[in-house]
């Protein structure tokens, strides 16, 4: 057992907070290259659907939205969560940084919980880099008037909420699998999923598979997966409380997996 001391690091007033520390180690991993390569992409692919499309953008934003944002969404969004947790954790499945990690005063709980947020900071940063190219492209490249409508903006703003817990499952993943294409591939699997049950109508397993959240917000306005077309602050608020909830659960089950894992080291 790998015993936890308090003298493992320095705690002094000098020393950056866990999660700027996390934030930090990434320097290397170059997390960027995800936050802003990915919304790129998916923007391009979906303004090349458009250029080749006969029927162009033929209700405006909403298509414009659903080409991208809704396609992000799918898969990309999934995808891209799952590579920011495995580049979050890589530098611990490295030489000697999982001792250290675990002789470090911070509880295993706590240390859930900042790997947690970094990597759901990172895809909020995704999700508002993936709206602002979306806006931009509209605005730019298509004339489109005015803005996106509100429920849509409303939606797209919530994934980002969405993500945390799909950002504490892909933690816990990334945790336990040391191999970084393991656990991007099982993010994949799980994400297609909750694409075939929620096309089936299952809307329930939103409220249980992070993934299926996450897509599920994604869509939101699209009138895709059985929800209205204008959805209401109720429909808002539901997703918000179900995020929340996965959160602390996920957490803490990841934080009592990594105790069991020193205790057993």
């Amino acid at each position: 057992m790998i015993a936890r001391t308090s003298t493992a690091l320095d705690t002094n007033s000098s020393s950056p907070s866990p999660l700027l520390a996390e934030l930090l180690k990434l320097r290397r991993s170059q997390p960027l290259l995800v936050v802003i390569g990915l919304p790129l992409v998916v923007t391009g692919t979906g303004i090349i659907n458009t250029l080749f499309s006969r029927r162009g953008l033929e209700d405006g934003w909403n298509t414009l939205w659903l080409r991208t944002v809704g396609f992000h969404g799918l898969f990309p969004l999934v995808l891209g969560v799952a590579i920011l947790a495995s580049l979050v954790w890589r530098p611990e499945h490295r030489d000697s940084n999982w001792n250290t990690l675990m002789t470090s005063p911070i509880g295993a709980t706590r240390i859930a919980l900042v790997k947690t947020l970094a990597i759901a900071g990172l895809a909020a940063a995704m999700q508002a880099t993936m709206l602002i190219v979306v806006v931009a492209t509209g605005k730019v490249l298509f004339a489109l008037p005015g803005l996106p409508p509100a429920h849509l903006l409303a939606s797209g703003t919530l994934v980002a909420v969405a993500c945390v817990p799909l950002a504490a499952f892909q933690s816990s993943i990334s945790m336990l699998i040391r191999s970084f294409a393991g656990a991007v591939a099982l993010a994949a699997a799980l994400a297609g999923v909750s694409v075939s049950l929620l096309t089936a109508k299952i809307g329930s397993i939103s409220y249980t598979l992070p993934h299926a959240l996450a897509t599920r917000t994604a869509l939101l306005g699209s009138g895709m997966f059985s929800d209205p077309s204008h959805p209401d602050m109720t429909t808002f608020g539901g997703i918000a409380t179900t995020a929340v909830i996965l959160t602390l659960l996920i957490v803490a089950s990841t934080g009592r997996i990594l105790k069991c894992r020193d205790l057993y080291t």
